[in-house]
């Protein structure tokens, strides 16, 4: 049976995405103008206030809550230090970077790229506080409250949502997630091939690819799951869009005044199509006209060939998820009692 992804986008106040093959739901996501996540959304912020005692900082980037900012999660760039100071700061920790693979990989060709967790969150992380780890060593005769100043300007990417009486935990070590691979503009060392990439063939594949792409110092790439086999035009074509994206961000970011949004990364339909869309699904369904603009446009921009599959649903008699039979399944999702196969 064919297998679809449905967006129900006719309702403004809440957009709905299902995976189905034939009437049955496998996936299902959704967003409500209400409750819109900020996690992964990049801001422009500034500085409330330093806390020493705890070691963070609570910064304005324009949410309910100030968010929190931990000391170990602002890169050195940021440190109100001497120039003299900060460049070798940072020397030093490529050197160490440097031994650290050294010892981790020897000369063994096939391990001289660090492998890292498939490009999930927790992956992402992982990479993250791996770097982070390195300059916390050569930080540790630093304080923050010597080194972040009141009112000064971060840019700053929400990595925990807002919850309870708590704001937002926010890192200034910023992750672009794209189809195929993961754009870290700001981590100079790292990146690599997914652990869950087992075949040695593709692995060997995927790392020829990613030496080849044009990856500026300072910078880092993850390769996705997603990313096997998958040609080298197909990857550097995800590479070259989070390139124009970062170029994006950083130009709004000069224009902008603190605190303000940057760049939202929490948008449904987006998700779905990066995510969640693989060449298994024969057609993309959706309702709503400016969603389908939204999802022609992205699907472009992603994966050219098949922005054919995306097809507007015109049946103004039936709405779209009730001429697959879905709705009936979305409702029982919520029932106290479910039935088991």
């Amino acid at each position: 049976m064919p297998k679809r992804m449905l967006i129900d986008a006719t309702h403004p106040e809440e957009t709905r995405v299902v995976v189905a093959d034939g009437n049955e739901l496998l996936e299902y996501d959704y967003e409500t103008s209400t409750k819109r996540q900020i996690k992964s959304n990049i801001y422009l912020a500034k500085v409330t206030r330093v806390e020493p005692s705890l070691q963070a900082a609570f910064v304005d980037f324009g949410g309910d809550r100030h968010g929190f900012l931990a000391f170990n999660e602002i890169h050195p760039d940021y440190y109100r230090i001497p120039i003299e100071d900060r460049e070798k700061l940072l020397a030093e920790s490529d050197a160490e970077n440097d031994e650290d693979e050294g010892e981790e990989n020897g000369d063994s060709e096939a391990d001289s790229l660090e492998v890292v967790g498939d490009s999930s969150d927790e992956d992402i992380q992982e990479l993250s506080d791996a770097h982070r780890r390195r300059l916390r060593k050569l930080t540790r005769s630093y304080k923050i409250q010597e080194v972040i100043k009141r009112r000064q300007i971060l840019l700053v990417q929400a990595v925990k949502e807002e919850r309870g009486n708590k704001g937002a935990a926010l890192t200034t070590y910023l992750s672009l997630p794209g189809r195929y691979c993961v754009l870290m503009p700001n981590t100079s060392r790292g990146g690599g091939i997914s652990r869950k990439v087992t075949d040695a063939k593709h692995r060997k594949s995927m790392k020829t690819i990613l030496s080849e792409l044009d990856v500026p110092e300072g910078m880092a790439v993850i390769m996705r799951t997603a990313g096997v086999a998958r040609t080298k035009a197909e990857i550097k074509r995800d590479y070259e869009y989070l390139r124009r994206l970062w170029d994006d961000i950083r130009e709004l970011t000069l224009d902008s005044t603190a605190p303000s949004l940057i760049y939202e990364e929490g948008d449904v339909i987006k998700r779905a199509l990066r995510d969640i869309y693989d060449r298994d699904i024969d057609e993309v369904l959706v309702e709503g006209e400016e969603a389908y603009k939204s999802a022609k446009s992205l699907m472009r921009t992603m994966i050219p060939s098949h922005a054919k599959r995306v097809q507007k649903y015109e049946d103004s008699e039936i709405p779209l998820l009730n001429r697959y039979q879905i709705d009936q399944q979305l409702d029982e999702i919520h029932e106290p009692i479910v039935q088991l196969k």
